[in-house]
Order: structure tokens, then C-alpha cells, then sequence
């Protein structure tokens, strides 16, 4: 009993939860939950391949770890140097066919292939500014927006 608590406390507080639907002007909408340390934490997909997504609109683009970009059989294109929380670092420009989160998808979005980090891909703007995005206490409403162009 004990293994099977400690999985579900470690899914709870990687995932708060994703509730997808329409709304009132036709446009497809994805509402997250807040996990317990009050970060969106979703399923999605890559190039029809599952991954799990931390929502980070600090972030220029998607941003894959260098293993999760091997296993997608991504090209590693330009290499270039990025800014994160601990400072420069080494990533590779890539392209993605597709970046799903529920019913939310695009296709041919910008991302960098970037080595070390972790488990989760992070959702950056390169797929967010596409959506209206609207936070309502501990949830966030992204719901269709403007097309890409």
C-alpha cells in the first residue's frame, strides 16, 4: 500500500490535471490544474509521440532534453548559446512537425534541443503565443487564438 501512495503522491505533484472542451465562440480550450508546488504540468505530444510538458512562459521556445530529441529522431541544427535559470548554455535549433496539448496543436514549431534538461519538455512561447492564455486562481485557460502564420 505504501509503494502504490507514494505513486500517486508523485503523479499528483507532477501533474495538477487537464480538462479540455469548447467554448461559447466554438474555439477549442484546454483549462490545467496546478500541481502542489503551483506549476501546469500536462501530457501532450511531439510529433505524435507522448511527453509531458511543464507550461514555462519564461521560455523563447519548446525546449527538449538532448535524450528526448534523440528517441523523436530530431535533427540537431545551429548550435547556439541560451540563457537559463543557472546561466549560458549549449543548445541545437530544431523544428517540430507537430506540438499537441489536448485539443491545442500546431505544426512546424521552433525549438532548441537542450542537453541536461530534465524529464519534462518545457511548453515555451514558440507554441503559447498562438493561444490566449488566462489564469484563474490556481487554473490556466489556453484556449485557440490566433493562427499561425
Amino acid at each position: 500500500m505504501l509503494g502504490l501512495t507514494a505513486f500517486y503522491h508523485a503523479i499528483t505533484e507532477r501533474s495538477g490535471g487537464m480538462e479540455q472542451g469548447i467554448g461559447v465562440d466554438g474555439r477549442a480550450m484546454v483549462t490545467l490544474q496546478a500541481n502542489r508546488s503551483g506549476h501546469y504540468v500536462a501530457e501532450g505530444e511531439i510529433n505524435g509521440q507522448p511527453v509531458v510538458f511543464l507550461l514555462d512562459t519564461g521560455a523563447t521556445d519548446v525546449a527538449i532534453s538532448d535524450k528526448t530529441a534523440r528517441a523523436l529522431g530530431l535533427e540537431f541544427g545551429p548550435r547556439i548559446t541560451v540563457m537559463t535559470a543557472a546561466g549560458p548554455a549549449v543548445a541545437w535549433r530544431t523544428r517540430l512537425d507537430r506540438v499537441s496539448l489536448g485539443s491545442l496543436a500546431l505544426s512546424d514549431v521552433r525549438a532548441t534541443i537542450t542537453p541536461g534538461l530534465g524529464r519534462e519538455a518545457l511548453l515555451g512561447m514558440s507554441f503559447l503565443k498562438y493561444f490566449n492564455l488566462r489564469q484563474e486562481g490556481d487554473r490556466l485557460v489556453l484556449q485557440g487564438g490566433s493562427q499561425k502564420g
